[in-house]
């Protein structure tokens, strides 16, 4: 790779005068620009990031870390991880995203990232979790996305999980439905947990009888292989006709992608002889299914403009911030 001397040489100029072609090119008459820009073209050199640093040059770019906890893994990583960049480039920062697969061995990956010494730096996971914050971020400007902590306090960005998902049963309760078979992810999820909370607290809200909600959860923990225990479920209602069900709650789209495949296969009309509500708008797939899902959406890109704002703006509360999970109306209710 070309370095500043090798400009300086080809220009035929001093390595000061390249250094305020880089940085303060109004210094210069138009000629020796010129000449130093043709110079920096043909070799196609790249100013050192890190040496600008060193020096304390005011004009590099801050930069945001981003730790990705399997964030990748996953289609929802596209809008979030898209929303952190494209808010830093807004705010003339740049971004270095750095995947983990596993949190409890992440240490190359922090030293990696902490050698560019980053303005601030945001942790990302996959699905709403609890995570433990390794022991050399907790001195670093840091906010969570789409996680919370398991140890201190610390500013993390998550999705209204309650909020959506009580909106969402105010809806199924205003059409009407009496009957909901509600099939849940992991009980030990914090999503599992706080999305029965709210389907139990709005049926109760509306004077309802909570015996009258049938719910499973998943055991998804043992693999996602258990999604397919849906099947089973819905079958054990359906299989042999006029179930006392109407409405179908699932806990996320992947398990009311199954129940569609099950009740179509079985004759069932949707929504005409039961109702589905799907919960995430899985990327790519929320519009596919036929008729459309009623869904909530994961406000993902929310979350990750908000934490990459929280840096920039060098936000210091340390605080919980809920992002809202509106409801999508489409056919299936």
């Amino acid at each position: 790779m070309a370095s500043l001397k090798d400009v300086a040489k080809l220009a035929q100029v001093s390595l000061m005068t390249v250094s305020r072609a880089i940085n303060s090119p109004d210094k210069l008459n138009k000629d020796t620009y010129t000449k130093v820009k043709k110079a920096i073209d043909e070799l196609n050199y790249v100013p050192d990031v890190s040496a600008l640093k060193i020096r304390g040059d005011r004009k590099v770019p801050q930069l945001i870390g981003v730790l990705a906890l399997d964030t990748a893994t996953t289609p929802f990583s596209v809008e979030l991880l898209q929303a952190i960049e494209k808010t830093a480039q807004a705010h003339q920062c740049t971004t270095l995203i750095v995947n983990l697969f596993d949190d409890h061995d992440a240490e190359q990956s922090i030293n990696t990232l902490l050698s560019y010494r980053p303005a601030g730096i945001i942790f990302t996971s996959m699905g709403f979790r609890k995570i433990t914050i390794p022991s050399k971020l907790q001195s670093q400007p840091l906010v969570l996305a789409n996680c919370i902590s398991s140890d201190l306090p610390v500013a993390s960005y998550v999705p209204d999980d309650y909020q959506g998902q009580y909106h969402a049963m105010e809806r199924v309760i205003a059409q009407g439905y009496k009957k909901p078979l509600c099939i849940y992810l992991s009980l030990n999820t914090l999503a599992g947990k706080l999305r029965r909370k709210a389907v139990e607290q709005a049926w109760q809200d509306h004077n309802l009888l909570l015996s009258d909600l049938t719910s499973y959860h998943l055991n998804l923990e043992l693999g996602d292989e258990h999604y397919l225990d849906t099947i089973e479920i819905i079958n054990r209602y359906f299989k042999e006709g006029s179930p006392d069900i109407d409405v179908i709650i699932c806990g996320n789209d992947r398990i009311a992608l199954l129940v569609y495949q099950v009740l179509l296969g079985l004759g069932y009309k949707i929504p005409q002889q039961v109702a589905v509500l799907g919960y995430d708008n899985m990327v790519g797939i929320g519009e596919l299914f036929y008729p459309p899902l009623t869904t909530v959406q994961l406000p993902h890109y929310q979350i990750g403009e908000r934490a990459a704002l929280h840096i920039i703006n060098g936000i210091k509360d340390k605080q919980e911030y809920k992002i809202d999970c509106p409801l999508l109306i489409r056919q299936s209710i």
